[in-house]
């Protein structure tokens, strides 16, 4: 037992430990590349609207400062835990690490439901929580970004928070916030639109032609929407299944994307959404389909439905929707199932929020052009190496992706040294 105790913690470390048999890691060497460096519990103790003081828990786990200062999500969710958002961390170096980022993983967040929280009542919370963390971030410490149940408007609270007490405009403390403040045009839409340009990718790859292609998106947040969107538009994929939190829709006719879109936007999610037939949310992410989007939330892909997968691309646009058991199962229906594993698909929220943050650092500006740009030859130049690595090493994507995060940390310990 220790203070990660946590079955998400638990398939990190599984999905790590694979790798480090893989490059042949000495046992003394992996708690120091796998445990956190750094963790932080703090009480949120807040004045709701009805008169009385509700108290919050909130995390922070910042993995390693090896490459740089720490940069990662902050996540409001009812059941988040300090083994979750180690979890998430760690993901989250490997993730910077495969993509040439110049950071460390870090994960936090509070154990709240911000959908049941006023307007006064979530920016008490984010205020308080940042008010807490000011001692153990910073621009070159720890950077954070928004997360599930978090947007720019979190941010931006987050920002002026630390901001005051610093005594002055602080803004690459934060990435993702609005445009007003300091924000970089195109952040909100990357990590779809980096989900998007892996798909066509490989889509490309495996010759398929994305008219004639349909996609199943699980998850109508900030990552499915923008992805279903522009598949559904853009690329010219028909779109025949959503889901969010509240409901699955299956429609092989098709579904209007920016209709469903819109009415998220009125609603606040799919429940009265009408374009579709109900079905069971498991159930959705086995029917048949070219390319199945997993954005929702972890290990959704597992031993019990791996084998009744019916895509031919399978994007991970959530963190850590593949456990490992299911890998095994994946592993042998390479030539069937084409997985773009999530540290790769999902990077692209990552590596617009660097140049955010170096947007803040010089006081300068890219204009979304420039931006969306700078992230397509990123995820090129590091889908191109995990699908040779792959092809020379006979491995899965996930191991060749991994390895190769890992790999890197590992060299940079190695060169740094031991503190005596």
């Amino acid at each position: 037992m220790h203070i990660y105790d946590d079955a998400v913690f638990t398939m990190a470390c599984d999905q790590f430990q694979v790798i480090a048999d893989y490059l042949n890691i000495d046992k003394n060497d992996r708690d120091r590349l796998m445990m956190p460096k750094r963790s932080m519990a703090v009480t949120l103790p807040v004045h709701m609207d009805d008169g009385s003081t509700k108290t919050f828990q909130g995390y922070r786990v910042q993995h390693h400062l090896t490459l740089g200062p720490t940069k990662g999500g902050t996540r409001f969710s009812p059941d988040l835990s300090m083994g979750e958002t180690a979890a998430l961390a760690m993901w989250m170096s490997w993730k910077c690490a495969l993509n040439n980022l110049p950071y460390g993983g870090a994960k936090g967040g509070v154990a709240c439901d911000p959908s049941k929280l006023s307007r006064n009542e979530l920016e008490a919370v984010s205020r308080r929580y940042m008010q807490e963390m000011i001692p153990f971030v910073g621009p070159h410490t720890d950077i954070m970004g928004p997360d599930m149940g978090t947007n720019e408007q979190v941010m931006a609270w987050f920002m002026d928070t630390y901001s005051v007490y610093q005594g002055y405009c602080v803004n690459e403390i934060v990435t993702g916030k609005p445009v007003s403040v300091g924000g970089t045009e195109g952040r909100r839409e990357s990590t779809g639109r980096g989900v998007v340009y892996l798909v066509e990718r490989a889509m490309d790859m495996l010759k398929m032609d994305p008219e004639k292609s349909t996609a199943i998106i699980q998850g109508f947040g900030n990552v499915g929407s923008v992805a279903a969107l522009s598949l559904g538009l853009k690329t010219g994929v028909k779109i025949v299944g959503i889901s969010d939190h509240t409901v699955a829709l299956y429609n092989p006719k098709g579904i209007d994307v920016k209709a469903a879109d819109q009415h998220v936007q009125k609603k606040g999610n799919l429940r009265a959404f009408d374009e579709g037939d109900r079905i069971d949310a498991n159930e959705m992410l086995e029917m048949e389909c070219d390319v199945l989007v997993p954005a929702a939330v972890d290990r959704v892909i597992h031993e019990k439905n791996a084998s009744k997968l019916k895509c031919r691309i399978l994007a991970e646009g959530a963190n850590g929707p593949t456990t490992p058991e299911a890998d095994l199962i994946l592993n042998k229906r390479w030539d069937e199932v084409f997985v773009i594993p999530d540290i790769l698909c999902n990077a692209g929220g990552v590596i617009v929020s660097y140049f955010e943050w170096v947007q803040g650092l010089q006081s300068y500006l890219w204009t979304e052009t420039e931006v969306t740009d700078k992230l397509f030859r990123i995820l090129e130049h590091s889908f191109s190496q995990v699908i040779r690595r792959a092809k020379a090493d006979k491995v899965s994507h996930r191991t060749a992706a991994m390895a190769t995060g890992v790999e890197r940390v590992m060299k940079a310990k190695v060169a740094r040294g031991l503190f005596p």
